[in-house]
């Protein structure tokens, strides 16, 4: 790291011409950008969108790849300043786009482990599979406050209390950024502010609040991750009382970067500039004179390169607040050490055998068992005996692509286990400890007279986004706060569980035809109003959607681990209400033990 980070970005800015800055200032897909552009046009960053990977999608190939883009990047030729890209992959509960990694639970089941320390390991193993691609961002954590469990994105939020939230919020940071060196990733705060607090839940909706509502809940996990130095925030889709948070000078700059001293650089959700305006300059203009530092674009980079220079020269943005984003970009990237950095291929992580490695996979099986959260053990069926006759069933019995939901290896998630390489479904979990287990996913192989216990593991399947949102289909109305996104078909139109998966209780209830006893696993990313499948079961857990590690779960069933985990959202006993008028099955906080 320099001595100076500011001098050396105000030394390299001072040598730019308006080509080097404004290229800077954009953030291309890979799949719309190619080496040779990066050089020509003198791009700051490239992402990996969810699904989108190079060649077979192998650690190797992530390194080629990068190190292609840096490569051109550092090229010393007539009219170029070498500035070394910045490589962003939304690595959010593990580096999941890459087949073979580790995948940890998403943030909801480790709000229920109650464990910033734990946090701060996971996120340490997350950079150090980043960094083994020889990547160098991700676009984590996700410090959503969400008030409306019909929202998408629940799973990416760890509650609906701004208190615990905030209590992972430096941890995690710390984790990923390290000591700003070659062992550690640039993070990113999202999405700044209120994406989790839109009218119904609604992805991309409108936040309807005070601001000193805005502040006290959906800020206050941003204080401590501002505090643990996160080099880069995300804004968000989402509106405040209908103005778009891209387009508010008031909340990024005046706020963010003014009150709260935020001096890193401010990006762009991916196309988040375009909903500002149907005309594109307008949008553009808005955006990074309101305070967007570096522009997310999914394919037209070009035309928002073409249209920046248009807007300086006719005045719409200022030189003073181009130079101003820059020089936060400059100055992010010396601060992480990037300009001592070898090329991605020579750096001491690249290429690690660390990446999806047993010391890895045994942190994130430590966080499936205190995520786990005891909501119902009539007549103490839990802990299961090992020796005993089990009956396995469920969808999500033997499913790792479902138990990992979306952001893994797709943006919408993989359905089946061979799109998650290492790792366990939940019964080969069982299995592996338990001789006399059967599987039957429908349960129709229940016979009493050969089962003493059944598990069933039934639940949502992946989504991510607007497409797991909980509302009628249809477009939604523009003043919402969406634009790109109105078409995106829901995940369903209620919470109630036996409604959008009826499948779910008929395999409980043939089971339980049987005279078995029957412990339910519950697979989702957000509560659901369940109180069909509750009566049903002797024993009922929340198992959230653990990740790769379905083994962990099988620990505390069969009482080798203690239920430890706490809902950390309140369980609702209807489909109606938003966040305070939720007729509540079980009460945030609330986890029965085995002991």
């Amino acid at each position: 790291m320099p001595v100076d980070a500011r001098a050396h970005a105000e030394s390299l800015l001072g040598q730019m011409r308006l080509e080097h800055k404004l290229g800077q200032m954009i953030q291309a897909e890979r799949a719309s950008t190619t080496p040779d552009d990066v050089a020509r046009y003198h791009i700051g960053s490239v992402l990996s969108g969810g699904g989108s990977v190079p060649g077979a999608n192998r650690v190797a190939d992530w390194v080629a790849m990068n190190d292609a883009y840096w490569m051109a990047s550092m090229r010393e030729e007539e009219g170029r300043i070498p500035v070394p890209l910045l490589y962003a992959i939304d690595a959010i509960h593990g580096n999941t786009n890459v087949l073979g990694a580790t995948v940890f639970p998403h943030n909801i089941g480790l709000g229920a482990a109650r464990d910033p320390e734990l946090i701060e390991r996971l996120a340490r193993l997350c950079a150090e599979e980043v960094l083994a691609t020889g990547l160098d961002w991700t676009f984590a954590p996700t410090l959503a406050v969400v008030r409306n469990i019909k929202w998408g994105r629940t799973y990416e939020s760890f509650s609906e209390d701004p208190a615990i939230v905030a209590s992972y919020a430096a941890q995690y940071v710390k984790g990923l950024q390290g000591a700003l060196d070659e062992n550690g990733v640039i993070a990113c705060a999202k999405h700044w502010i209120g994406d989790g607090g839109t009218t119904g839940g609604v992805d991309q909706g409108d936040t309807a609040c005070s601001e000193e509502e805005l502040l006290r809940i959906h800020a206050a996990p941003y204080l401590p991750a501002l505090e643990a130095g996160v080099l880069t925030v995300m804004a968000s889709f989402n509106s405040w009382n209908k103005e778009k948070c891209h387009a508010s000078r008031y909340l990024l700059t005046d706020v963010l970067k003014g009150r709260l001293g935020f001096d890193g650089f401010v990006i762009s959700d991916w196309d988040g500039v375009d909903q500002l305006d149907d005309d594109i300059a307008t949008a553009l203009a808005t955006a990074i004179n309101a305070g967007v530092d570096m522009v997310m674009v999914s394919v037209e980079w070009k035309k928002m390169l073409e249209t920046l220079h248009r807007l300086v020269a006719e005045g719409r943005i200022p030189m003073s607040r181009i130079d101003d984003a820059v020089r936060r970009i400059l100055e992010v990237k010396a601060r992480a050490g990037l300009f001592e950095r070898p090329r991605p291929a020579e750096r001491p992580w690249a290429n690690s055998p660390t990446f999806g490695a047993a010391a890895h996979r045994a942190i994130a099986r430590e966080a499936v068992r205190k995520s786990l959260v005891l909501l119902k053990n009539d007549g103490s069926v839990l802990p299961v005996a090992k020796g005993a006759r089990i009956l396995v069933a469920g969808k999500n019995a033997d499913n790792r692509g479902h138990q990992c939901g979306g952001f893994t290896v797709e943006w919408q998630g993989a359905r089946s286990n061979d799109r998650i390489e290492g790792g366990t479904s939940i019964w080969e979990g069982i299995r592996a400890v338990a001789a006399n287990a059967e599987f039957s996913e429908d349960g129709s192989a229940a016979d009493r007279a050969r089962h003493d216990v059944a598990i069933v593991v039934i639940g949502e399947t992946p989504y991510a986004e607007g497409m797991g949102d909980i509302r009628h289909g249809g477009a939604v109305p523009r003043g919402s706060g969406i634009q790109t996104m109105t078409n995106l078909a829901p995940y369903g139109s209620t919470l109630v569980l036996a409604e959008r998966h009826p499948e779910d209780l008929a395999t409980i209830q043939r089971i339980q035809a049987q005279g078995i006893p029957v412990v339910t696993v519950l697979i989702s990313g957000r509560p659901l109003v369940t109180n069909a499948e509750l009566d049903a079961s002797q024993a009922f857990v929340a198992a959230w959607l653990p990740g790769s590690e379905g083994a962990g779960v099988a620990d505390v069933l069969f009482g080798d681990h203690e239920f430890r985990g706490t809902l950390p959202f309140t369980w609702p006993k209807t489909d109606e209400g938003e966040y305070g008028r939720v007729v509540p099955a079980f009460p945030r906080g609330f986890g029965l033990t085995l002991r």
